[in-house]
Parts: C-alpha cells; structure tokens; sequence
C-alpha cells in the first residue's frame, strides 16, 4: 500500500512509514494513493459476515500484500471485539452506538485498531515509540485504553484544561504506567497545534521516535470505516440511507467517505457541528475560513481548524459541488442541545450524550425535506455517563453509570500543567530524556 502527502502527491511513503510517523515531512496528511472497490459480492452480503470479518475484509482491500492474512486477522479479532449496535429511535432515525468499547467512545476502535498496527509494525525495533495525542474530551481516553501496558510504546496526551468533563479526565490522567497526561491551559486547537509542531522539530525528532495518535494518523481513519459497514448490515437496503456524524476534527466523517468510496451505498452524509460551524459555512458558501475554537457542552466536537477538511478536499479534488453533492452541514447552539436532550428522552426515552443530541437535531432538519424513504443513522459517539452532570440536567434525573466509569471516581488525577507555548512542551519532553 502506497500514501502520498495532501501537500505533495509526489511524496510517496508505505503503510508502516505513514503509520508510525503520522504526518508527513511537508506537514501534509497521508492518504491512500488507492481506494480499490470492494467485491459486489461482498458489500450485496454484509449481513453474512461478522463485525470481525468485515474488519478484515476492509483492511486488505487497502493494504493488499502489505500485511500477511493470519498478522492482519489478528489484528482485527484483537481490536474489533465490541458491538456496534443500530438501535432505532423514531419511525426514520436510529442511533449507531459507538460507545460499547473500553473508554465507552466511538474512538476505541481507531484507537485499539492503531495499537495492534503500531505493534506489528515495532515488534521487532529496539527503538520506543513515543506517542503524542491531543484530545478535546474522547480520543484521550480510548488511546490510554487502548495502548495502556503497550510494550515499546509510551503515549503523552495533551488537553486543555478545563474543557473535559471530569469523567473524560479521569480517564486520561489515572492509569499511570507508560501513559502521561499534559493539561494544557487552553484550547484543543493550541493542543493540537502543539503536537504537530513536536512532529517538525529537528531536535525533538533526534532523541524521540515520535507518532501520533489522533485522525492525522491514517492508522486512525480506516477502522472507523469498519462500521459504516457493519451499520449498513443492520440497515434496510432498499431505503435511502443517510448517516448523520456529530463533527469536530471530521476524522469520522472522512472515514464515512472512504467506505463510500470503496462501494458502499450511502446516499449522503450530515456534518453535525455545535458553535464550531467552520465546515457547514464552507458547506453553504464555499469559503473555508478557521476560527478559535468555542468551548461548548459538546466538547469533543470544540474545534477551530479540523484536521481532516484537507483529507475531504483531496477526496474530492477540492471541487466544492462534489463535495456538497455528498455533504450537508448543519449547526446548532448549546440551548438547542440541551433541549433536544430532554426532547428525545420525552418522546422515546433513549438518553442521548450532547455529541449525539447534536447529530438528531441535524437529522430532523435533513429529514423535512427529503423524500419518504429516506432514513437517517446518527452516530452516537459517546456513553451519555462521561457527560453526567450536562445529561442529568437536561433530562432533571439521574442515568446509570457504567461501572468502568464509576471506579475512575475515586482515582487520583496526575497531570503535568503547561501554557500552550510550544516552547514550553518542548522544554517538558528534552527534561524527560
């Protein structure tokens, strides 16, 4: 398998290059220099394989020979081992649970998927791997999950200081061991630049192995393709089948399109946002234009400047009325969230976390004005228990919560806090060398 950089297609790299350095040396994104269809026969017989098999199924359609069958299936088996469930919610919306993993979050796939591949790929150096992630509430958590205990792999999170829920953040900064956490005192996007800033350093990169965590990485984007697939199994194919994604770094929605692009029949996608609504006014105008993010109940989805918009241009060739042929953005405010919070448990008592309640409100505009047959999937990313405080009031009661979260309570929380100068995290990683 061959990817090249979204900033230089003559930038050629392999699979374990892209992988395990995450972003390129011209700081552009990796993508596949191919996206081969699937078999017909495949994607007429999802229903007939497990979530596993489809995994695996998807990964060899784009890494060919690169991995070996027996590897790359255990691959899969070891990473995809939960549900993803399609739960119907009203006559022409259902709910596409992600949050049956480890962390209770849509990222424990790419997460878990990114460990096992990372491990294959460093199995026989003696070198460490140093992973740096910046998180805006959910990604933090799945990659402590999913690489806590990893032999060769230390992983560094980044996130900013106060724009987690409490949950969220005893997630990153307890499980000690080969997992650091740095809360840094201010947004995402500073998180993010931060890491992206590390990857370009020279003298960084001279005494780290250095690798990225978040949606730059490849790694991360095809397995949340997977259950796209393994939705649609679940799903009428008769109907018109839309996907609504709550959307911040659009790392989930870029992966909506790969399983698009490798033959699987979505009719559109629903860019969801709360008040970061850079993508849908791109949407609607055609001029793409970063803001700082805004802190809002929907944190994971706080973000300014998502990473992944390059990724969707290049899989359009930055044509605007492609791009809006297959997309449809839509915004809403934190009042909005909160009361279709209440709303959707008053009508059919399923409790929705904010992330979600955003991506119902975006399915029932779509849905006033498409055609009868015409049914909406929204990924629901998170367990509304890492958002207790925020469900519990917009519902006026208590919801369960799960065990894996309620032991976190009482842990102790260990963080190292930085300002966002990059100059700053530098000086916090050459002092752990």
């Amino acid at each position: 398998m061959q990817l090249y950089s979204t900033n230089n297609k003559n930038n050629t790299v392999d699979l374990k290059e892209a992988v395990l350095k995450s972003l390129a040396v011209d700081n552009g994104l990796y993508m596949p220099a191919d996206i081969p269809r699937l078999p017909q026969a495949f994607l007429d017989n999802l229903d007939h394989f497990s979530f596993v098999e489809i995994a695996f199924q998807v990964s060899k359609n784009l890494f060919g020979e690169t991995i070996d069958n027996w590897d790359l299936w255990q691959i899969c088996e070891n990473a995809i081992n939960f549900e993803a469930p399609v739960v119907p919610v009203y006559d022409n919306i259902s709910s596409l649970e992600l949050w049956h993993g480890p962390s209770l979050a849509f990222k424990d796939f790419g997460a878990r998927y990114m460990a096992q591949l990372m491990s294959y790929f460093t199995k026989d150096s003696n070198d460490p791997l140093t992973i740096l992630v910046a998180t805006s509430g959910d990604t933090g958590g799945a990659v402590a999950a999913g690489f806590h205990n990893t032999p060769g792999i230390e992983v560094i999170i980044l996130y900013p200081s106060g724009r987690v829920s409490p949950l969220q953040e005893k997630q990153l900064t307890t499980l000690g061991g080969n997992i650091s956490a740095c809360e840094i005192l201010g947004s995402f996007d500073d998180c993010q630049a931060i890491v992206k800033t590390a990857f370009l350093d020279d003298d960084l990169n001279s005494k780290y192995n250095l690798s990225s965590a978040n949606s730059i990485n490849i790694a991360r984007l095809i397995p949340q393709s997977f259950y796209y697939f393994e939705a649609m199994k679940q799903l009428d194919s008769s109907q018109q089948n839309v996907f609504c994604i709550p959307s911040g770094n659009f790392g989930n929605l870029t992966a909506g399109l790969l399983a698009k692009k490798m033959g699987l029949n979505i009719s559109k996608f629903i860019a969801a946002t709360n008040a970061n609504k850079v993508v849908p006014e791109y949407l609607s105008t055609g001029t793409y234009n970063p803001q700082p993010s805004i802190a809002t109940l929907s944190n994971a989805m706080d973000v300014g400047a998502p990473s992944n918009f390059v990724r969707i241009q290049e899989l359009y060739q930055s044509n605007h009325n492609a791009i809006t042929s297959d997309i449809v953005g839509y915004h809403y405010s934190d009042d909005s969230t909160t009361t279709e919070m209440a709303d959707i448990y008053t009508q059919t008592k399923y409790v929705a976390d904010p992330h979600g309640a955003v991506g119902f409100l975006a399915a029932k505009e779509y849905l006033k004005s498409a055609s009868s047959d015409t049914h909406v999937t929204v990924l629901e990313t998170a367990h509304p228990a890492k958002f207790l405080d925020t469900v519990e009031s917009a519902l006026d009661q208590n919801i369960d919560i799960p065990q894996r979260l309620e032991k976190l309570s009482d842990k102790q929380k260990t963080a190292t806090g930085l300002s966002n100068r990059y100059e700053d995290f530098k000086g916090y990683l050459l002092g752990r060398v």
